[in-house]
């Protein structure tokens, strides 16, 4: 025996037995009260004031029926459904009081629960009267604005606290708001206006109520699209009245594409479903929160004014209509809970969300919101973004589907390797592949608008549902029969990117790099601010030199850049993108040269890299019949 290790076994020997000191673990906390469906005995009055949009506070006022003697638990919303992380912002809650009639009734967080307030009810209380303020973000710099001049994003669960032990769709609620003078609002809830010009909305369960966001602006038009059984509306909301122009081709279009989605998708799940739209440059944006009667899409100020400008954008409001079906109507298992505070399983988003992201774009491109080359150019774009996707080899798909429980409102930096909620940009060629599969087996007589209509409509298209992984491979079956157990596994569990492009060659498509940018990759370089050469020398950096973005292990990684690395000079000239663009062209003759400043640290590094500048492209395989002009075709 080595000396070293006889010397520690006869420490060990005559040290106290292991577990016998210190401190012990108490007994375990008490868990909260467990959701029980059962309805709630009484109704619950919610009160939110949002004139004051100076210091963007919210008002609040609630009044909670409640059994006289009790011991309740009143929990603030922890688990935002279409974020499915824990966002709730219970730091925002500020001011909270209790009475019951006139009386003073004390309150006590439990020091476990941050999210749960306990309350003994007096005993000769019926209902406990509630007053807080919301403090929503007062600059960008603190987080998303939802207060600004001109609009008022009400999101009711930041708003409500609300009794524990009870199924949220069990909790009846009543609503008011006040607005600033000359405001209008939009929400799928219907709406009463009261005589001092507050809106009343009527009685609705928490679970709508929170499923119901109210916008609301000074300069606001709605344009009905629809006007049938199930009415669409699109609501917008603008910085400045100019912005409210829409052309009338567009709206002709968007109505064309409400008809075909809902014959896609069967009869729609809601009484009149409302495209909440902001066209802001101060409301968080681009981007959009799903819900089954609206969505809440957030866009650049000219987006209908200059449609040709915001070409990355224009399947958003499409994605958030499909999860009305897919996510809201159907929703796996896992992602539904019976409140607002119980954890959910994320698994399945690349279901729900990927699916979707694959339907968005095919609606968008079916429709005409973007032409057939740019979804082509696109599907390259996110081919060749998924493929340096080096952490794939420690982190699957399946593994990223978790990523918004851990990650949500945490910045990620090196995206390659750690991946973040790739289901988005992945879901695409994901559910090519499905598709193309499912035509290959059926002889083209099927395809995934099969299992749009048959899936997601559902049984009952006025009952929402949940489904489970057996579930969709038993729906796939009754397409086209085949093991689509182990299809999907193998693709959810791969560690490497051998399948990664099936779903492009199947469909006739390979993908090839040349020097020349599409208008795809240009406008998101402009949209973004940098110039792109994550393909080349693997980075991607801003009209100041500043590096945004670096692939991990690649060539400008090995040669010592990192995030925030400033180039000051390229190959001996000032910088500038033109100029890195001219060197990395010529780098098969000439090596890349970069002066940089790294922590302060100036310093020469040399670019391990010989080659063309690479963009991505999409190129047909001889000899193969063009599946992606058939699914791409309108419908």
């Amino acid at each position: 025996m080595h000396k070293r290790y006889a010397v520690a076994l006869a420490l060990l020997a005559t040290s106290p037995a292991f577990g016998s000191a210190g401190p012990l673990a108490k007994a375990a906390a008490p868990a909260l009260p467990v959701p029980v469906d059962r309805p709630y005995p009484g109704r619950i009055t919610l009160e939110v004031d949002a004139t004051d949009t100076r210091h963007k506070v919210y008002r609040v006022r609630e009044s909670i029926p409640v059994t006289p003697g009790s011991l309740i638990t009143l929990l603030y919303p922890q688990w935002e459904t279409a974020s499915h992380a824990p966002t709730g912002m219970v730091n925002r809650l500020a001011g909270l009081l209790i009475h019951a009639g006139d009386k003073p009734v004390q309150w006590r967080r439990d020091p476990y629960q941050p999210y749960a307030f306990q309350v003994r009810v007096p005993a000769d209380a019926s209902s406990l009267d509630l007053q807080f303020d919301f403090l929503s973000p007062a600059t960008a710099r603190e987080g998303a604005l939802s207060m600004t001049p001109a609009l008022i994003n009400v999101q009711w669960q930041s708003m409500l606290l609300y009794p524990a032990g009870f199924y949220v769709r069990d909790i009846p609620f009543a609503a008011t708001l006040r607005l600033p003078p000359g405001f209008t609002a939009f929400t799928a809830l219907d709406a009463h206006p009261s005589s001092n010009g507050d809106v009343r909305y009527a009685p609705v369960s928490l679970e709508m109520l929170v499923d119901s966001p109210v916008y609301a602006g000074r300069y606001t038009r709605r344009i009905a699209l629809t006007t049938d059984a199930h009415p669409v509306y699109l609501d917008l909301l603008a910085d400045a009245p100019p912005f409210l122009a829409v052309p009338d081709a567009t709206i002709a279009r968007f109505t064309r594409t409400v008809a075909a989605t809902e014959r896609l998708f069967g009869t729609p799940p809601w009484q009149h479903y409302d495209m909440l739209v902001s066209l802001s440059d101060t409301f968080p944006g681009p981007g959009g929160v799903e819900h089954l009667a609206s969505a809440e899409n957030n866009l650049a100020t000219d987006f209908f004014t200059r449609e040709h400008a915001h070409l990355l954008d224009r399947d958003l409001i499409w994605h958030e209509l499909v999860h009305a079906w897919n996510g809201k109507h159907r929703l796996p298992e896992g992602l539904w809970t019976p409140d607002f505070n119980m954890p959910s399983d994320d698994s399945l988003l690349w279901v729900y969300e990927g699916q979707t992201q694959f339907w968005g774009e095919v609606i968008a491109a079916r429709s005409g919101e973007r032409s057939r080359q740019d979804t082509l150019d696109m599907w390259a774009f996110e081919a060749a973004t998924m493929l340096a996707r080096r952490g794939r080899a420690w982190k699957s798909l399946a593994d990223s589907s978790l990523d918004p429980v851990f990650d949500a409102g945490h910045h990620v930096a090196w995206i390659d390797w750690q991946r973040r909620e790739d289901y988005y940009l992945e879901g695409p060629l994901f559910w090519l592949d499905v598709d193309a599969t499912l035509r290959q087996k059926s002889g083209g007589r099927r395809s995934l608008d099969d299992l749009a209509h048959r899936f997601f409509q559902g049984a009952d298209p006025t009952q929402t549902s949940t489904y489970s992984f057996a579930d969709l491979c038993q729906a796939l079956d009754g397409i086209a029969h085949g093991d689509w157990a182990t299809f999907l596994r193998q693709k959810l569990n791969s560690h490497d990117d051998s399948g990664l492009l099936d779903g492009l060659a199947k469909n006739g498509y390979a993908l090839t790099f040349t020097d020349t940018p599409t208008d795809y990759v240009l406008q998101s370089e402009q949209d973004n601010g940098i110039a792109d050469f994550t393909f080349s020398i693997g980075l991607t950096v801003d009209a100041n030199g500043n590096v945004r973005s670096l692939a991990w292990e690649g060539p400008a990684f090995r040669a010592g850049a990192s995030i925030g690395t400033r180039i000051v000079a390229v190959n001996g000239q000032a910088f500038s993108a033109q100029n890195l663009k001219a060197a990395v062209a010529d780098s098969i003759h000439h090596p890349v040269r970069l002066s940089i400043s790294a922590d302060g640290e100036p310093s020469t590094i040399e670019i391990p890299y010989r080659g063309p500048l690479r963009y991505p492209h999409l190129q047909r395989l001889p000899g193969t019949a063009d599946g992606l002009a058939a699914i791409l075709a309108p419908h």
